[in-house]
């Protein structure tokens, strides 16, 4: 009997997983720069580097802490023999870890763990990639990279302060310009709601819709908040007080709708915060009463920073002081400022000039077959102990193209041996 003609493997796809993206040397080598220099601004302001696990136990991940995040976690089947798919009848019995969809709430799992063995206050700076399995669109991928800061241990609002002054001035040093901070504190949103007399246990459903305010008219406004079932008197007074601060009511106009001390102690903090920034940076800083940011975790001053020449917001942040608390059994002060990594790369890489490559960089170019490779070593050696970067490229067939390829990556081409240099090269 004939052998059976063996089947054709099938095609395998060299696409990326969908929602994943390859990055090319060219914007690898701008995340690169970027990420050294927001991390050296940081260093500056005593923040120090940290790293988590990408995996995190599903149970960390799926606390109720991480917001609508939770619907979207990679989740990771269990292996071996923990894994009995004959007996599995819900998906803990099946599931035991996750992707992290942030870098907060591993850090709260590492500052609980770690705690004996780490200085008091924390300053943390944390660079790594995240996943979410959203709907991929433009602009929205499954595994970005965040850029996080965090105190941990203070209580003061000059946390927030030294956050916010940091990371101004990283996204300055990037070349980032226009940029203004917006603040607001959850205590006070919480005291507007208890104002308005929206149900205490869905505070977070007329949040969710005041989030919108500056993309919604106010009969939108009223339309979805009575959708969600929210009393209608609540509603009306909730549209009459924000139109109100539209028109210029301050923080100290707010007073009057504030019956409680944490609100009263939130307003004393935003303009604490708001006065020592201006004083300490001159930078734009401005009470946002519908700033409310997702995540159920924030419990005090939550902040963003936008810029009038980008659609969105490129940093966020806020307080979370019971996180680490819901793990430790005591609370631990805690606050967070996030730059949008992905955002700042993609703004850096339209943006005509961008950040330039480093300056010093040499290719030495020689034919393998002719030149002595010793000169080019000993080259190599001496200009790299000279700070430059230096690439050694064996000569191709069309030099001229290989040269011209060479100048667009960046190098300034140098000739060895009998390696032909096309017109205009120097030997």
């Amino acid at each position: 009997m004939a052998d059976p003609i063996p089947k054709k493997p099938a095609k395998i796809s060299t696409e990326p997983p969908r929602g994943m993206r390859d990055i090319l040397p060219d914007e690898a080598e701008l995340r690169d720069t970027t990420a050294e220099t927001i991390l050296g601004v940081y260093r500056r302001y005593g923040f120090r580097r940290i790293e988590t696990p990408a995996l995190e136990n599903i149970q960390l991940l799926t606390r109720g802490e991480g917001g609508e995040n939770e619907k979207l976690i990679f989740k990771v089947l269990k292996r071996g023999e923990k894994l009995d798919l004959a007996q599995a009848t819900s998906e803990a019995d099946l599931v035991d870890l996750g992707l992290r969809f942030d870098l907060t709430v591993p850090l709260a799992r590492y500052y609980a763990n770690n705690q004996a063995r780490l200085p008091r206050p924390l300053k943390a700076v944390q660079i790594g990639p995240v996943w979410r399995a959203e709907r991929p669109q433009k602009g929205r991928f499954r595994q970005f990279t965040q850029c996080d800061i965090d105190i941990l241990g203070i209580r003061s609002e000059v946390a927030e302060i030294e956050l916010i002054l940091a990371t101004t001035e990283a996204l300055t040093a990037l070349g980032l310009e226009d940029l203004t901070v917006r603040i607001n504190d959850r205590r006070l949103l919480t005291a507007l709601a208890a104002w308005c007399g929206f149900d205490p246990d869905r505070y977070d459903s007329a949040f969710i819709t005041l989030d919108k305010w500056d993309k919604l008219d106010p009969t939108a406004i009223v339309e979805e908040l009575g959708r969600a079932g929210h009393a209608p008197v609540a509603i009306q007074r909730m549209v009459q007080m924000f139109t109100k601060f539209d028109k210029g009511e301050g923080l100290e106009g707010v007073r009057q709708y504030v019956k409680d001390p944490d609100g009263a102690q939130a307003i004393d903090g935003l303009k604490r915060i708001i006065e020592a920034v201006r004083s300490a940076s001159g930078r734009p800083i401005v009470w946002d009463e519908t700033l409310v940011r997702g995540m159920s975790y924030y419990t005090g001053p939550i902040f963003e920073i936008t810029s009038a020449r980008f659609p969105s917001s490129i940093a966020g942040g806020g307080r979370y002081d019971r996180l680490i608390g819901n793990l430790l059994g005591h609370d631990v002060p805690a606050t967070g400022f996030s730059i949008g990594f992905e955002r700042v790369v993609a703004i850096l890489m339209d943006r005509t000039g961008g950040i330039e490559r480093r300056a010093k960089r040499v290719a030495l170019v020689f034919d393998e077959a002719t030149a002595d490779l010793k000169p080019v070593l000993e080259e190599a050696r001496a200009l790299r102990a000279q700070g430059y970067d230096v690439s050694l490229e064996l000569r191709a067939k069309r030099s001229g193209a290989q040269a011209a390829s060479l100048r667009e990556q960046g190098f300034d081409v140098r000739w060895f041996g009998a390696a032909v240099p096309p017109a205009g090269d120097q030997a």
